[in-house]
């Protein structure tokens, strides 16, 4: 369960003075662990430009959507609005990007840093309608703690496609 304590470990986390990726990923992995009912933690990053998500750090199983574009599927939606997104019965989502069948519901979070969207906290379930309203709270305070950590992975992306 999202809880003060759970807030505490992410803040340790947050000041082990890991790189900005490692930092991501040992969260993701933190809530994976710390909440039964996230069956998968990611972070997507926007490129905003090419108003397409790219796959951060995650936790879980391997996924084949590693860039979205977006308005596609519930992330992509997310990315489009700019709003969280609760999709406790994802067989009911008709723009659904199915990543595993035993996916059956998703809360996805975007993370502003200076009033635009870099990114998104995406987190599936294998159990239906799981989500609460103290998750969706939860959720989107973390995201405001993280995002000057996403803002840095998206500039960093940025500067290596300019390079490449």
């Amino acid at each position: 369960m999202v809880s003060d304590e759970l807030m505490l470990k992410v803040e340790d986390v947050l000041h082990a003075g890991m790189a900005e990726h490692e930092t991501i990923q040992e969260l993701c992995a933190l809530l994976k662990h710390e909440v039964a009912h996230y069956d998968w933690v990611g972070i997507y990053v926007a490129d905003t430009a090419a108003r397409t998500l790219h796959l951060g750090p995650y936790s879980g199983a391997p996924t084949n959507h590693t860039r979205i574009p977006f308005g596609q599927g519930v992330c992509g939606q997310t990315a489009e609005r700019g709003e969280t997104m609760v999709v406790q019965d994802v067989s009911q989502e008709q723009n659904y990007l199915s990543c595993s069948l035993h996916v059956q519901s998703e809360i996805v979070v975007p993370v502003f840093h200076h009033n635009r969207v870099v990114g998104q906290i995406d987190i599936d379930s294998h159990q239906h309608s799981p989500f609460t309203q103290h998750d969706r709270i939860w959720l989107e305070k973390l995201a405001t703690r993280i995002a000057p950590i996403i803002a840095r992975l998206q500039e960093a992306a940025a500067n290596a496609a300019e390079t490449a």
